[in-house]
This record gives structure tokens, C-alpha cells and sequence, in this order.
């Protein structure tokens, strides 16, 4: 199609819609147009993937400043050791987690 024969087109369309002469007529035709019509939702399931993590990160506690002052100080001191087989295992458990989520959306 050739691009100048869209140049004079309207962008947008209208609809032309009877008047009635009567405002009982008008009246009567909002409501049965009202009457008609039904709201609805549909949620995705990212919406609700998104939902459950929210719930899930809202009942993790706060994080522990104190805690983590410590650390901190531990590794600048060069106290902290890592624990390869824990580190491992969280790591797992990590993964473990967020394969649920995935299978849970």
C-alpha cells in the first residue's frame, strides 16, 4: 500500500450514535446500556506470580543491623570464615525456592 494514499485518512474513527427526542427515551436507553454491561478482571499470571512474592516478602523478617555491623567488622578483621558446605547448601536451597515459585505461577 502506498503510504500517500493514507496521508487524508481520519486517525481516528467514530461512531455515530441516535439521539432519542425525549429525556425519559435517554434515560431509559443509559440504563439498559448500563444494565447490560459487566465489569471484569482477569489477572495474569505474572500479576499473580507477582502477588504471592510480595506475600512471601512481606512475611521475611527485617533485616538485623546488629548482625550485620558484626559481620561486617568480622571480615574488615579478617575473623569471618566461609563455610563452603553451608554456603553450598543455601545456595540449593536458594534455587530449591525459586524453582517453587516458578512452578507455583
Amino acid at each position: 500500500m502506498d503510504i500517500k494514499q493514507l496521508q487524508n485518512q481520519p486517525r481516528v474513527t467514530t461512531v455515530n450514535s441516535q439521539k432519542t427526542s425525549t429525556s425519559a427515551g435517554s434515560e431509559s436507553a443509559q440504563t439498559a446500556v448500563a444494565g447490560n454491561s459487566k465489569d471484569s478482571v482477569v489477572v495474569s499470571s505474572q500479576a499473580q506470580q507477582l502477588q504471592g512474592l510480595q506475600s512471601k516478602i512481606s512475611s521475611l523478617p527485617d533485616v538485623d543491623v546488629k548482625k550485620v555491623a558484626e559481620i561486617k567488622a568480622a571480615i574488615a578483621e579478617g575473623r569471618y570464615k566461609v563455610d563452603p558446605e553451608k554456603l553450598a547448601g543455601n545456595i540449593a536451597q536458594f534455587e530449591a525456592d525459586m524453582n517453587d515459585v516458578n512452578l507455583e505461577a
